[in-house]
């Protein structure tokens, strides 16, 4: 995701169908939003007779009969997991914000700052590929699964060997055990990202989301007891490794796909092309994106880390579990539809500006209720990161719709555009950090969200929309459209607060936070446009209910 990627810091744990037409549209047919229905089984075991059994796992043409069904299924299959994967993210911080010392995320996040620059390489673009080209081989994807596999192996190789000079740099010896532990997770996790790219493909998102909650709840559950149990920032390196072997085991156990030797003549290399530009990209922006975490650790020290990592993630991990089940559903769907120019661009932009309507309503109260949110999570002892929270809250306008945006360059296997947008973004990342730093972590936080905004939104947006069937002005348009929800929830809730300012933070999120979303219900009624498109997400929760069966999710 450009610019609007979560902090290297935070990668403590690895980790809609929204329709915006004038009318209840959900049930047309050229709605994008695929049941999944008994007769697939019969397509997928008649289509398999008589050749590869590995080659059912690429077939995408089952999926066109019922892509609308399919992706409301998916789509709601993916938000509840990623609600529970919330909520259990929400708990794992508040145990281990009161079990540990700021200073014990502070060590954690140095490691995973530096290993963050590198963790782009666990994908290199090639799970993209898979997704999005419409034919692919078994050869084709074992000669990537085989490349993701040796990139992997090099990069624990870099990380292990890297452990003395991370421990020198920072002046802490406890960083070398810290980085040689979490080297490894480079190497499972590359060996298993063609495997999940295949499910993805063939849109079984019942089962990522079995893998994700399976991996995330062992993950949680191990952090937790070893930090009961006394071992300080262990438990996050417990957990963190936890997660990724758990992730790995189901992945290989549920897609059942078995990658074959290398070979030669499997024609990949315009695959490797495209994610090569794709891991450029990436590389660029993380890079950018992590030099925050460097520059207060080498020159503030751990403490100051482990509170701006904290609230750079009490914020950015929710907009990322918002953003990251739409974005698990929609980009196998318009990559199915990339040659239907209209019914691409219809797709999008509903579910675009269906985002933009949640993400603004959402999100107006946290500037508001910076404060008692960050102590009522976090605990008494984070005071200090609540105004570096407040200066994050600004992104929240633009990391949704910014993130989808992105979708448009890997549907559309426009990689040097995504190329070119990472390099802009990345200096202007880069600048903002250098803007903050003389005012510590809440100057980097607000520069960071500021520059975002005013920079590298419209760089994102004119880069996605300058080719396609999507234009630049249409996604300026959701930010206009909406803009004005956030204000007057951010307002309310504001004015709300005044009079509560002394009480507890549990009593102030209780009282004010639903009367500014009950006035931005209020907005969304009055305004026609906003009020469309929320009548369509209801009809579509009313038509998700004769579908809603887990068991149907292969």
């Amino acid at each position: 995701m450009l610019f609007s990627s979560i902090s290297l810091a935070d990668l403590d744990v690895q980790e809609v169908g929204m329709i915006t037409n004038n009318s209840s549209s959900v049930a047309q047919g050229d709605a994008i939003l695929v049941d999944v229905a008994p007769r697939e089984i019969g397509e997928q075991g008649g289509a398999s007779k008589g050749v590869d059994p590995n080659e059912k796992h690429l077939n995408t043409d089952h999926l066109l009969g019922d892509l609308k069904g399919r992706t409301i299924f998916g789509t709601f299959v993916t938000i509840a997991a990623q609600v529970v994967k919330f909520l259990l993210n929400l708990a794992f911080i508040m145990a281990l914000a009161r079990l540990l010392s700021p200073k014990d995320f502070g060590l954690y996040a140095m490691v995973t700052t530096i290993m963050g620059f590198l963790w782009i390489f666990q994908d290199i673009g090639l799970s993209t590929a898979t997704v999005q080209r419409q034919k692919i081989s078994h050869t084709q994807v074992s000669n990537l699964f085989w490349v993701n596999v040796g990139v992997g192996s090099l990069v624990t190789l870099v990380v292990a060997a890297s452990a003395p000079v991370i421990a020198w740099f920072y002046r802490e010896p406890r960083l070398v055990g810290i980085t040689l532990v979490l080297s490894v997770t480079f190497l499972l996790t590359t060996s298993a990202v063609q495997h999940i790219a295949l499910l993805n493909r063939q849109m079984r998102f019942g089962a990522i989301a079995i893998i994700e909650i399976a991996s995330v709840l062992g993950s949680y559950l191990t952090g937790v007891g070893m930090a009961l149990s006394g071992y300080g920032y262990w438990a996050l390196v417990g957990a963190n490794v936890m997660q990724v072997v758990v992730r790995l085991v189901l992945s290989w156990s549920i897609s059942r796909w078995l990658p074959r030797l290398p070979s030669r003549n499997a024609q990949t290399r315009h695959l490797l092309s495209f994610g090569a530009n794709i891991t450029i990209g990436n590389l660029i922006n993380t890079l950018a994106r992590g030099l925050d975490n460097v520059l207060i650790g080498r020159f503030f020290g751990p403490v100051p880390v482990g509170l701006y990592s904290r609230a750079s993630i009490l914020l950015m991990r929710p907009l990322e579990q918002f953003t990251l089940p739409i974005n698990a559903v929609l980009i196998p769907t318009l990559s199915r539809v990339q040659t239907e120019p209209e019914r691409y661009r219809r797709t999008f932009l509903r579910v675009y500006e269906a985002m933009a309507l949640v993400s603004f309503l959402c999100t107006g109260f946290l500037l508001a209720l910076a404060r008692p949110l960050t102590l009522f999570v976090l605990g008494p002892k984070w005071e200090q990161a609540v105004p570096i929270f407040a200066g994050f809250t600004i992104a929240a306008l633009w990391v949704p719709l910014t993130g989808a945006s992105t979708w448009l360059f890997q549907t559309q296997g426009r990689g040097k555009d995504w190329l070119f947008a990472s390099m802009l973004c990345s200096c202007i990342t880069i600048a903002a950090f250098i803007a903050g730093l003389p005012f510590g972590p809440v100057g980097l936080a607000t520069a960071y969200s500021t520059a975002g905004l005013l920079f590298g939104t419209p760089a994102v947006f004119y880069f996605a929309g300058r080719r396609g069937p999507v234009t630049t002005a249409d996604l300026w348009s959701a930010i206009f459209r909406y803009l004005p929800l956030w204000i007057v929830v951010c307002s309310v809730t504001w004015l709300v607060r005044l009079p509560l300012v002394n009480s507890r933070p549990l009593v102030q999120l209780v009282v004010c936070a639903p009367v500014g979303l009950f006035a931005g219900a209020i907005l969304i009624c009055l305004v026609p446009h906003m009020r469309r498109v929320a009548f369509s997400l209801v009809d579509i929760l009313l038509e998700l209910k004769p579908r809603i069966s887990f068991f149907n999710a292969k």
